[in-house]
């Protein structure tokens, strides 16, 4: 019954609004007591682990989304360095993983969204992944919260989607159709040796925004889909584990590849917690 009430007040909350005010009050370096109360509350209300982090001492943090996207110290994660190994991109736990059938990934418990959707609309952009691999991970607020190559690739063009910002935890996968592609996000598309590759960053509900390494924080006024092309030497090319991006506050991250690109780990199975650079995946690599 709880959980039912939870996604119904989402349906009648003003999303957007909440979301900008909470990402706004995250940015404010107004009134450091109360943001050291908050950051304080919420590492022992999410155990977050501050011996990870490059800076443990929270009030060192200017803002609650600096301390939410704080860096980790050296060597707190590895990358796996076997070449035909395709790496987990984030800190976080699988929603699911598998294969996409025609234009449909799966959600959860009968529900799944449009891989179309998805990526912005265009059939054009969708067709290479259509029976393609994805993998679908939450991140948690305890996570670490940036964002990195599961393998290198050159990017290609970023979309950014306009959308709803329903919460993205498992109770909402179950119950909101079309989750995913419904909710605002940035798509990034990338050349790699295993072919193309899809980084859709989904955002949620007091998600404040989407950041990228290249593009820092993606949030046109449009209210329309707003494509960026990269050619030649304007384009950026990354190496496996580099930051692409960060959530300013939480949500999920869905990998997409063409058919028989990537063999995910045996040991790569829904409600599975991964953390950054750990083997997800065999390539098959071009």
């Amino acid at each position: 019954m709880l959980d039912k009430l939870f996604v119904l007040s989402q349906y009648v909350t003003p999303q957007l609004a909440v979301s900008r005010l909470a990402g706004r009050l995250a940015d404010s370096e107004s009134t450091p007591a109360l943001k050291n109360r908050v950051i304080k509350w919420f590492i022992g209300r999410y155990g977050v682990n501050m011996s990870e982090a490059a800076e443990p001492d929270f009030t060192a943090y200017p803002t609650f989304n600096a301390f939410f996207t704080r860096a980790l110290k050296p060597g707190a994660r590895t990358i796996d360095p076997a070449p035909e190994t395709l790496t987990s991109p984030v800190d976080g736990a699988i929603s699911q993983i598998g294969q996409i059938s025609t234009d449909r990934v799966f959600q959860a418990k009968g529900q799944s969204f449009s891989l179309t959707e998805l990526l912005g609309g265009d059939d054009e952009r969708a067709e290479p992944f259509r029976e393609g691999e994805f993998a679908t991970i939450y991140l948690s607020p305890k996570d670490y919260h940036r964002i990195h190559m599961p393998m290198a690739g050159t990017l290609k063009e970023m979309v950014y989607v306009p959308g709803k910002l329903f919460s993205v935890n498992p109770v909402t996968a179950e119950n909101v159709p079309n989750l995913f592609a419904r909710n605002e996000r940035v798509a990034c598309l990338f050349d790699t040796e295993a072919g193309p590759m899809a980084m859709v960053l989904v955002g949620a509900m007091i998600v404040g925004s989407v950041e990228t390494t290249w593009a820092g924080v993606v949030a046109p006024n449009s209210g329309k889909v707003t494509q960026w092309q990269y050619r030649g030497d304007d384009a950026p090319q990354f190496e496996k584990g580099q930051e692409m991006g960060r959530f300013r506050l939480g949500s999920t991250v869905v990998l997409v590849m063409p058919k028989g690109a990537v063999k995910w780990q045996p040991n790569q199975v829904a409600e599975k917690t991964v953390q950054l650079g750990e083997a997800f995946g065999k390539l098959n690599v071009k």
